[in-house]
């Protein structure tokens, strides 16, 4: 399958919905009467749609199922074994925060660590912080599926703008697993962004315990990590229990969200995770150590401040849930 048009501790399985098996669009169809269907056990009684007016890109990688199309109301769409990642219209607003939330709870982020992210989003967004208070030294970029990458930079140029096009002085591609990369790493990392796909297939890995131990191993005292996190709306008891593991392994765990219109329930969260004493004490990434300069600023079309404090604070069912008794701020 293949066509092209160029022309323009706690295994997180085990708290998810138990018919996960992928079915791959070869054998279900994504795209009917003119309609992109988002269907998923993930997030099952439900379907994201969305009108198609030209497929772009169709194909099966080594890894899994890459679609991209052209959408009548949300410019360019990603999608990976059927689910979303990325509509022109509203990607910033995941990209932005899943960068920023950490680089700026950071007070001075040298090197960083993007695992996944092949679109090139949050690596985008990490690069606009060298210079704008922050000096970065390196940021390493590893995502195990080149096609993804390839794809992006021809069809979705103005997600990475340029970030993937390997020219960058301070920018390291790595294509390679993501979990191998950090059992094997010798490096050490101020702050490591998780941006993976959903916590069944090729990226399932990214959200078992293994892997964040060893992400822990490689973030330097002082250092944070944050998580693609799921759904309130849909993952609670996954968010809770993946919360639970990671406070075995951090000292300070948090959850911030926002919203993004055209992920299930338009709502995707973030875990926060932070390394050393300073971490223990301080117990929360909420309040930015830096803010955006004024030319920062004018880029950004999400992330601010504001919106930094306001994504940890959660509806109370989550709270709740999220935070056990003994943890109540």
């Amino acid at each position: 399958m293949n066509e092209e048009i160029a022309d323009g501790g706690v295994h997180p399985s085990a708290h998810l919905p138990t018919d996960t098996n992928h079915v791959i669009p070869a054998a279900a169809p994504l795209i009917v009467d003119g309609w992109f269907h988002e269907r998923g056990a993930l997030w099952p009684g439900q379907a994201m749609t969305l009108q198609v007016d030209r497929v772009l890109h169709h194909s099966r990688s080594a890894y899994q199922d890459v679609l991209v199309f052209e959408s009548r109301a949300h410019g360019r769409v990603l999608v990976l074994d059927g689910a979303i990642q990325l509509t022109e219209r509203d990607e910033f607003a995941y990209q932005e925060m899943l960068a920023h939330l950490p680089m700026f709870a950071h007070s001075q982020p040298r090197r960083v660590l993007v695992v996944g992210g092949g679109d090139g989003g949050v690596l985008r967004e990490v690069l606009r912080h060298d210079g704008h208070g922050a000096e970065l030294e390196q940021v390493v970029l590893c995502e195990l599926d080149a096609q993804v990458m390839d794809v992006s930079r021809r069809l979705l140029p103005s997600v990475s703008a340029g970030a993937l096009d390997g020219t960058h002085p301070k920018v390291r591609l790595e294509v390679r697993d993501g979990a191998e990369f950090m059992r094997q790493a010798v490096e050490s990392f101020d702050v490591i962004i998780t941006d993976a796909s959903d916590p069944v297939g090729p990226a399932q890995v990214l959200f078992e315990l293994p892997f964040y131990q060893a992400v822990h191993a490689s973030l330097r005292d002082g250092g944070l990590v944050c998580v693609q996190g799921e759904c309130l709306w849909l993952h609670l008891e996954w968010i809770t229990v993946t919360m639970q593991a990671l406070r075995r392994v951090f000292d300070m765990v948090e959850y911030a969200c926002a919203s993004v219109p055209t992920y299930p329930s338009g709502q995707i969260g973030f875990i926060i995770c932070g390394k050393g004493d300073c971490w223990r004490q301080r117990r929360t990434a909420s309040v930015p150590a830096r803010e955006p300069p004024k030319a920062m600023r004018q880029q950004l079309r999400y992330y601010n401040s504001r919106v930094h404090q306001a994504a940890f604070v959660l509806p109370e069912f989550a709270h709740r849930a999220v935070y056990p008794v003994e943890e109540e701020r």
